[in-house]
């Protein structure tokens, strides 16, 4: 395994005439709710003493990151609409609580910038807004939070037989929103870190320009296929005119067994795009609402 920056991605070489991306967190990894939950979300309370309001807090939180249309997006924009979400609740402004001003935060976040603890930091320096401060030492909170907390994390059922199946014949890649240093941490530890070629977390740029460099034009139309459990990894592989595999949220094994048993020699021989894959994404679609259970 080698953590490739974006030039690297540029210039990265090819084994096979096949390309797939995978997510990690919620993909290949059953982190994602033990990391958002002990993690991230906790230190958002503790951040900014929104403790009154826990509660809602945490079914904001958990609806943005878990189970709506932005599961899996950066976590700055995940905050930002955390933020905004947790406005509309009817049973905030009663207890009194002031939420944090987002202006600053809004306007990094629609910077273009890579979204990283390291161009927040940039930015905060350069700025000098408290609140842009504030939202780095919860990232690196966070951080600190996952490398205690989230540790010896097995992938899925079938994972490691999918990888195995699908270096055969293809290259891999890993495209993902986390940190780095985090995904090295945890493909390392389950001994997969042999099998991408290149593993590319936020510092790289968003899923869609790390995939659009991972293939570059050196693969042909319908040998690129981005595997993930988040509409992000279907909007990434849009962009870039890749076919998309879906791990479904709460369906995961059954997912996995599913493309190896089958999606998988289909992708490999030609086969998969068309009405299989659609089936499979307009069932994928269906699992993620953009309304929250207590409406808007």
């Amino acid at each position: 395994m080698v953590v490739w920056t974006k030039a690297d991605l540029v210039g990265g070489r090819t084994r096979h005439d096949a390309l797939v991306g995978v997510d990690s967190d919620g993909c290949v990894f059953p982190t994602m709710e033990i990391k958002q939950r002990q993690c991230f979300h906790t230190e958002i309370i503790r951040r900014w003493r929104l403790e009154k309001i826990e509660h809602p807090l945490r079914a904001c939180a958990e609806f943005i990151n878990l189970h709506s249309r932005w599961r899996g997006t950066n976590r700055f924009p995940a905050l930002l609409r955390t933020f905004d979400l947790l406005r509309t609740r009817p049973d905030v402004p009663a207890a009194g609580v002031p939420l944090p001003d987002t202006a600053a935060l809004r306007a990094y976040c629609a910077s273009g910038l890579p979204l990283s603890n390291a161009t927040l930091q940039q930015e905060a320096e350069r700025t000098g807004d408290p609140e842009l401060q504030c939202v780095l030492a919860w990232s690196l909170a966070v951080n600190a939070n996952i490398e205690r907390t989230v540790k010896d994390v097995p992938p899925f059922p079938w994972v490691r037989e999918s990888l195995e199946k699908i270096c055969r014949r293809a290259d891999l890649i890993v495209v993902s929103q986390t940190p780095e240093e985090a995904l090295r941490r945890e493909w390392q530890a389950q001994r997969l870190d042999h099998f991408p070629a290149v593993i590319a977390g936020q510092e790289a740029g968003t899923k869609a320009e790390q995939l659009g460099r991972a293939a570059g034009g050196r693969y042909a139309a319908g040998r690129v296929l981005m595997i993930g459990d988040a509409p992000g990894d279907l909007e990434a592989a849009r962009l870039q005119h890749a076919l998309f595999y879906p791990i479904n949220p709460g369906q995961e094994e059954a997912s996995w067994k599913h493309f190896l048993e089958d999606a998988c020699d289909r992708f490999l021989a030609g086969a998969y795009a068309g009405a299989g894959e659609a089936a499979l994404i307009a069932a994928f679609e269906t699992l993620l609402p953009a309304t929250p259970p207590w409406g808007t």
